[in-house]
Order: C-alpha cells, then structure tokens, then sequence
C-alpha cells in the first residue's frame, strides 16, 4: 500500500510538472529591437497596456528621436481617448513612458526579458546574426519574433537552439492606430508559444489573427500581388495610375489607390518583397518582377520619403 501510495505521489508530480510545463507563459517584460518606426510602435503599445519595455536601437540618438516620437504619438492618442479628461491623459502618457527605457547593447538587456521582438532592417543575414547573438544571452524561457513582413520565420529562427520558442510577430503601420497582428507559427512553433503570443497581442489591444510560415502572411500576400497587378496594368498602357488609384478607392472601397500606397510604402521596399517571393517561387506569375518599379527604385525615385516615386510630393 505504501509503495502504490509514493508510485501514485511520484505520477502526480510529474503529471504536475507536466502540466507546469504547458503553461502559457505570461509575458510581463519585453524587449524591442530597432527604434524605427514600427519598434517605437511596438515600444508605445507594450508600455501603454502595462509592460516593461526596453528598446534597443544602434545609438542614443535614434533612442531619443524614438522617445520623443512615443510621446508625440501618445499625446495624440490622449486627445481622443481622454478628450474630456485631460488629468487622466496626463497621467496616462506619464505612466506609459515610465514603462520604456532605452539601450544600445541588445545583449545586456535580454537576460530577464519574456520576449523579444526584432523591428530592424529587411535583410536575412543581418536579423539571423541578431538573433543568434541574443539566443546566448537570453533565459531559456525567452520568446523570440520578428516583426518581418516579407522574410520566412522559419529561416529566422534556425539561426538560433529556440525554434520551438520563435515565432512571427507581424504588427502594421501605424502600430498605436492598427488593430491587426499577425502571429505566424512554423512547424517548429510550440503550442505553448503561439498561444503565449496571441495572449500578449490581445493584452497590447490588437486582434490577432493566424497563419502559416507562407511568404507574405495573409496580408502581404493578398496586397503586394494586388499592387504589382497594378502597376502591370499601367504599363500595359491599359489605364492611367490616376485613373486605377481613383478606381480602387471608389468602386472597391479601399482608403488609397494602389499607387499612393506604393508611394506610402516605399518603392524599395516593394521590390524587395517582389523579388524576395519571385526568387522563392520564380515560375508564379504574381511574383513577376516589374521593369518600371526597377527602373523608379534605380533613380532613386522611392515613393514619399524621397519626394517623387510614382507621383511627385512636395
């Protein structure tokens, strides 16, 4: 009896520690990596639902551009959410930048973070040498993912011994305005880590939606083909960009003709994508890459940022 009573003691334990094990984790401190735009995003709506937030960035400069853009986009996040209560839209932003502090050394403040989202530049080389640095100094516990709207996770996360604790985490521009996240679980992905990240896209006050390590995700894969479809017809000949752009917004529906979200989105960064997809799968007709966006992006002519890409902008 005793011996059935420690054998039924010891399943229980491990039966216990089992299910320990497949806890979510609750993610509390989160780490950014990249003060552009999108992290600075990141950073803001992880501080505003009550995280601990460090963002990373090369230098206190872009750390201070970064800071001070939070603010400027808490404040006119308050306007509206504390339009009669101005007291409480102070304390809000207070509070909020109270939870972000900033650092240059990536690895010196991963050692207690829950996650850590990578917002840098577009380039596999660069963002697998990130994280394969990180994955040194990082808890076990620690979930990596990306913010990459056009790289394979999977290919990201093999740059590191966590693939089971690596997933996509795709926010949109602007970040504090959009509701959506895109979470994308590889055939690596633990249940555990997809569930810990949708819990946490939720809690940033995102909806999260579900996908595959596809290229493009759903959103991306749905639009770049659209624009380039776009921009094909144009140089048919078929129709004006004016016309297409006038088109799109009035008879589908859409806040911008494609034209004028290419523009918005950068022409680099389109054709980045386009021939990311084009090389992965180079006999699928919406991958095609297009002569007039090489030949824009050639001169330089990138969209709204550089004042001319497929219109001119003062």
């Amino acid at each position: 009896m005793a011996f059935a009573t420690r054998s039924f003691v010891r399943a229980a334990s491990s039966a216990s520690a089992a299910t320990a094990a497949a806890k979510k984790l609750v993610i509390k401190h989160v780490t950014v990596i990249g003060g552009g735009l999108m992290g600075a995003g990141i950073a803001q709506v992880a501080a505003a639902s009550g995280h601990t937030v460090v963002l990373v960035d090369q230098s206190d400069e872009i750390l201070k551009k970064s800071t001070k853009g939070i603010e400027e986009s808490l404040k006119r996040v308050t306007k509206k959410k504390f339009a009669d209560k101005p007291e409480a839209g102070a304390e809000f932003i207070e509070k909020t930048l109270k939870n972000v502090t900033t650092s240059t050394d990536a690895a010196a403040v991963v050692h207690s973070t829950d996650l850590v989202i990578e917002a840098i530049v577009e380039n596999l080389e660069i963002k697998n040498e990130l994280f394969k640095t990180l994955d040194k100094f990082a808890p076990d516990h620690t979930i990596f993912a990306s913010n990459t709207s056009s790289l394979q996770i999977t290919n990201l996360a093999n740059s590191t011994t966590r693939q089971d604790r690596f997933a996509g985490l795709h926010f949109f521009n602007p970040v504090p305005m959009m509701k959506l996240v895109e979470v994308i679980k590889t055939p690596m992905t633990s249940q555990k880590t997809f569930e810990s990240l949708m819990d946490f896209s939720k809690a940033v006050g995102k909806s999260p939606v579900s996908c595959k390590d596809t290229p493009g995700f759903i959103v991306n894969r749905l639009l770049v083909p659209y624009m380039m479809e776009a921009v094909r017809l144009f140089e048919r000949g078929d129709a004006s960009k004016e016309d297409i752009d006038v088109a799109m917004k009035l008879g589908a529906g859409y806040p911008m003709g494609p034209f004028e979200l290419l523009d918005y989105v950068g022409l680099d960064t389109s054709k980045y994508i386009i021939d990311g997809w084009h090389s992965l799968e180079p006999d699928n007709p919406l991958f095609a890459p297009s002569p007039l966006l090489n030949k824009l992006v050639a001169e330089k002519k990138l969209g709204k940022k550089t004042g001319e890409g497929f219109y001119k902008y003062k």
